[in-house]
């Protein structure tokens, strides 16, 4: 059963009577619209909490979901990952974001849910306590990390890093669970030494002298994986195909919109994350890297080195075939 949204359904007219518009303009190109693909609204879900989807909020100001023949009605879904993917393929939603070590563990399952393209790279973080002594990774041996969520896209990033390192995820290191907003104070109390989660919450912590950044994942190898994904339902697929390539297509090119103006971005994207200056959202999204968007070939390949990591960390059966996987998950549509 899917959780219910935090705010109602938003079309376009509705995201920015949100506000979506916010403090920067962006004035949308003309298009010629294409022929409507699809008789009723297609419904996105995302998660409005993550900076790193401000494209899709982005995408309606631009008015790209239109300009590919398309209306879109936007659900901001609070519930587990399992009950995304089961809303999606259960056609509650025909298509949702989410982060690729959210997804692939319960994408083993079998849910009827095709992965059409990588959206972004970089989000998650891991701090260390300088007065703890935490600098680098070679320091957290004996330490405990602390985490939002104990299957947390952050702790299997992470997981696979310390292992890449000679690092046993499970045996060196204590990991421990607090809510997102008391991390910062489990480390000033002494109760953890590091800290592992997403921005934007995590970000604040970079901004902590008595903190510092170990590393992230728009590091090294990964500076061109990518973070998040594009899932589109099955039966959509099979009934619709051209409006599950033209939704796919938006956001890719919402993405790439992002990354050439990550201010215009962040201006879209302020509304749901009023806590934080649209100067503080811009700058995360500057440290992201918004042009990793692969397709085909190259999102499988992405996808079974990721499945490859989830298995040296014991999240992903170790029998599981990965490129096998890979294939089966996504779709090619663009």
């Amino acid at each position: 059963m899917t959780a219910k949204p935090a705010f109602p359904l938003l079309s376009r007219r509705g995201v920015i009577a949100a506000g979506a518009v916010g403090a920067v303009a962006l004035s949308a190109p003309f298009v010629l619209r294409r022929r409507a693909l699809a008789a009723e609204p297609l419904r996105l879900s995302w998660n409005a909490g993550a900076v790193c989807f401000s494209a899709v909020p982005l995408a309606f100001k631009l008015d790209l979901f239109r300009k590919h023949g398309l209306e879109v009605d936007l659900i901001n879904f609070t519930g587990s990952t399992d009950q995304l993917l089961e809303a999606i393929a259960t056609a509650k939603a025909d298509a949702g974001v989410g982060m690729a070590l959210r997804w692939l563990k319960p994408l083993e399952q079998g849910f009827d849910v095709k992965i059409s393209a990588g959206l972004h790279g970089g989000c998650m973080r891991l701090i260390g306590s300088r007065t703890a002594g935490v600098n680098t990774v070679l320091d957290l041996p004996g330490k405990t990390i602390g985490v939002s969520d104990m299957a947390s896209p952050s702790k299997n990033f992470f997981s696979i890093v310390l292992s890449k390192f000679g690092i046993d995820p499970a045996k060196d290191v204590e990991w421990r669970q607090y809510p997102a907003d008391l991390l910062g104070l489990a480390v000033e109390k002494g109760e953890i030494q590091a800290l592992a989660d997403g921005d934007p919450l995590v970000w604040r912590h970079t901004q902590d002298p008595k903190l510092v950044e170990i590393t992230n994942n728009v590091c090294g190898e990964y500076s061109t994986r990518t973070c998040c994904l594009v899932g589109v339902r099955g039966s959509l697929l099979r009934d619709n195909r051209p409006a599950a390539k033209a939704l796919t297509a938006a956001l890719i090119e919402a993405q790439h919109a992002a990354y050439a103006d990550p201010r215009a971005a962040a201006a879209a994207y302020a509304p749901f994350a009023p806590k934080f200056p649209v100067e503080d959202l811009e700058a995360m999204l500057r440290s992201h890297a918004h042009n990793v968007t692969p397709v085909g070939d190259t999102l499988r390949q992405q996808l079974a080195l990721y499945t490859d990591e989830l298995k040296s960390v014991s999240v992903i059966k170790r029998g599981t075939d990965s490129q096998r996987f890979a294939g089966r998950i996504t779709v090619d549509l663009v």
